[in-house]
């Protein structure tokens, strides 16, 4: 079997019998998970051989008594889950994310019971799925506790709290502990005032400009650090 004959039959799967309970139409689950990967697929664009970016923000409309039915059951659950597949299907595909891949669900009066539209943006964010693409000196790539994601924005602020760009489930991380900083001398990390401290490579540290490889540790949390190499050529 295939990787992508096997990413849909799970895909099939995973929503299926989520969809079955939410819809009683004609509306099948595996065309809404299709027509998220064939809006990416129409409208991903090759920067170079390497880069391939597709949109991250996608939103289905519904008609009103599928859309009813699907808050009722959660639509914040499914949303999640769609949210995955995409960037699962991403990875297979080799394309690249500019931010945070996010699903939506909203209301269309004016559709029929069963069907659907998608529509979708590249909307720039501080981090991205890490799919594919590669880490480089403009976009770094962080390895937080095994989530993987790529620096696509100037600054990105880790820590407890929800206003933090990635989130982490640590009671010895502040609310707001650590920021990323990437600039055309270097990545810096600084500490924003935390209570534990930052550390890089085992030394607490205020402020460093981070090597590839490096580690840093904030509470209990490992952060591992990768620019890919060699520094890339300003644009």
């Amino acid at each position: 079997m295939g990787l992508l004959e096997s990413f849909e039959n799970g895909v099939e799967r995973a929503v299926n019998t989520a969809f079955a309970k939410v819809f009683r139409s004609e509306l099948k689950p595996v065309e809404l998970v299709s027509a998220l990967r064939r809006e990416m697929d129409d409208r991903a664009a090759a920067f170079d051989r390497e880069r391939t970016v597709v949109p991250n923000e996608f939103t289905i409309e519904l008609s009103t008594a599928d859309f009813d039915r699907l808050e009722q059951w959660g639509a914040e659950t499914l949303a999640d889950e769609f949210a995955t597949n995409v960037t699962d299907y991403a990875a297979t595909q080799r394309y690249a994310f500019v931010g945070p891949v996010t699903v939506r669900f909203s209301e269309d009066p004016e559709l029929e019971t069963g069907r659907f539209l998608v529509s979708s943006a590249s909307v720039r964010g501080a981090v991205a799925p890490a799919a594919a693409a590669p880490p480089s000196a403009r976009h770094p790539l962080i390895d937080v506790d095994g989530q993987r994601y790529l620096l696509t924005g100037p600054v990105t602020v880790i820590g407890r709290g929800s206003d933090a760009d990635i989130i982490v489930d640590d009671p010895g991380v502040s609310r707001r502990h650590l920021e990323i900083r990437v600039t055309p001398q270097g990545v810096v990390a600084t500490d924003l005032g935390s209570t534990n401290g930052v550390f890089v490579e085992g030394h607490q540290v205020p402020a460093a400009t981070l090597l590839d490889g490096n580690t840093l540790t904030i509470g209990r949390t490992r952060i591992l650090f990768w620019t890919g190499g060699e520094p890339e050529p300003d644009e």
